[in-house]
């Protein structure tokens, strides 16, 4: 999806950071206690657990293939970065769940978990808080997790479906401590009174009603003494940047079930054929190989209409001789994919077509080569800026006399976006993470070089116009080789006319 411009660790945690190099991991400076084992209820929660779906979570995890060790060390990893930010003082950190959004009146949309809470706990229920706790008189990162999350009740579950409830948050997560929503005031009030620091969001709260209801005083208390509340989001979106073993595990399964999707959408893309046929093509793939549901709306643009950079109103007719462009991902046990391929519906590639597909496909591949430590996505940019602009001039869309000062302004006209993003929870993840930073092993990304020449662009050559190409692909750092995710994905010429004319 386009984005514009030391102690010794328990046995029980070894394994879960991706390199024990990087400098981003406190895993090596960290002490965690083995995560004591709770007895799942013998009822449905309010998500999956391993008692009601053993096919999908081993017991001990809390996430499919992400265990309450690797959740209890996400947070002791957070409370080492604050006692970094802030020595010496006592703090709590306060995150909000998502609330359920409605559609109309009483018709819910289907729920999704803000991500940095998510993170943190893998409770997936709405209308909850998760607190972090300092132990007094011990050094962080010592501390004791807490869920607050909505009471049992019979009337509303039969309604929404089950609720966790306190025992179930406690035993399914691993968190030390369960209690009711309601029950947060007892612990506000004391906050109030305190020199804690406290690290919650309040400028822009995820839950507004939590936040009016229970936390809006304390936030202006502490807001009082600039010093004595501090906003979390940064912290915990610097911990996200660089993904454990475990989450690659995941990233891998969403880039293959994304990538058998695209395969069976371009077979089935048999002219003529509707936009909405694609997309429902492609979302029924990705959730019969597993998924939860799709990343984001899909872009499925056939013709001219791939130039708009994000189409997805997907409701035209693509013509014979058109190509599609086709821009999708899926969501797999909270974990996305992002992929973008060009195909010609007709099952050939114009020599037009062929001329600038393989343009793309160049520029994209020289710019995966570059997808390593110490590289930032902004080199990576500027270098996709420079071969596009060298292409543009040999396929004579750029004149060639255009000077190196003037350059980029030309190649924006027709590669207006970024090469990419980080990836990970979030398709345009860790947002507030400069992509000016050095890469580093860990890290997922895409890379996305397109060119668009819209119909109406008298000033390039007529048998370009109407053509537009993006080939993206999703990429993990390594120490070596760049991991790609999508590798199952066609894009070469030859394998996209074999898959599409078979």
């Amino acid at each position: 999806m386009v984005w514009f411009p030391s102690q010794r660790l328990y046995s029980a945690v070894r394994g879960i950071c991706f390199l024990s190099g990087c400098k981003f991991c406190f895993l090596r400076k960290l002490s965690i206690e083995p995560v004591q084992q709770r007895k799942i209820p013998n009822r449905y929660l309010g998500q999956p657990s391993p008692f009601t779906h053993p096919h999908l979570l081993k017991p001990g995890e809390v996430t499919p293939g992400l265990s309450q060790t690797e959740y209890s060390l996400r947070r002791h990893k957070l409370m080492a970065r604050i006692q970094q930010e802030v020595p010496g003082m006592d703090h709590t950190v306060i995150l909000l769940s998502n609330p359920t959004y409605y559609m109309s009146n009483d018709i819910p949309y289907t729920f999704h978990q803000d991500t940095n809470f998510l993170y943190l706990c893998g409770f997936q229920e709405p209308d909850s808080i998760l607190v972090l706790q300092s132990l007094p008189g011990k050094p962080l990162p010592s501390h004791k997790a807490l869920l607050f999350v909505p009471r049992r009740d019979p009337s509303r579950e039969l309604w929404d479906g089950p609720r966790s409830g306190t025992d179930g948050a406690v035993a399914l997560t691993g968190v030390d401590e369960g209690y009711t929503i309601e029950e947060i005031r007892h612990l506000v009030a004391k906050l109030k009174d305190e020199s804690t620091v406290v690290w919650y969001d309040f400028a822009k709260p995820v839950h507004p009603q939590l936040h009016s209801d229970y936390l809006l005083h304390l936030a202006e208390v502490k807001a009082r003494s600039k010093t004595r509340i501090r906003a979390i989001r940064p912290l915990v979106q610097s911990l996200r940047l660089v993904k454990s073993s475990a989450e690659i595990e995941r990233m891998k399964i969403a880039g293959k079930v994304t990538s058998q999707a695209f395969i069976e959408t371009m077979f089935a893309s048999k002219t003529p054929v509707n936009e909405a046929f694609l997309y429902a093509k492609f979302e029924f793939e990705c959730r019969a190989r597993g998924a939860d549901i799709l990343a984001y709306p899909p872009v499925v643009a056939g013709g001219n209409r791939s130039n708009t950079l994000h189409y997805v109103k997907n409701n035209q007719l693509i013509k014979d001789g058109e190509m599609v462009l086709l821009d999708g991902g899926c969501e797999s046990s909270c974990y996305v994919s992002d992929i973008t391929r060009t195909w010609p519906i007709s099952g050939r590639f114009t020599g037009p077509q062929a001329e600038l597909y393989q343009a793309v496909l160049e520029v994209q591949k020289s710019c995966l080569r570059l997808c390593s430590p110490g590289v930032s996505l902004e080199n990576v940019y500027s270098f996709m800026l420079t071969l596009i602009g060298q292409k543009l001039k040999d396929l004579g869309v750029l004149q060639q006399s255009t000077t190196e000062n003037h350059l980029f302004k030309a190649v924006r006209k027709y590669c207006p976006h970024h090469v990419g993003h980080y990836l990970g929870m979030d398709v345009h993840d860790t947002p507030d993470i400069s992509r000016s930073i050095p890469l580093q092993p860990g890290m997922v990304i895409t890379i996305e070089p397109g060119i668009y020449i819209p119909e109406n662009d008298a000033s390039a050559p007529e048998r370009f116009r109407g053509i537009g190409v993006r080939i993206e692909d999703d990429v993990v750092v390594t120490e070596n080789t760049p991991l790609i995710l999508s590798e199952d994905c066609p894009k070469e010429i030859y394998d996209v006319e074999q898959v599409c004319g078979s």
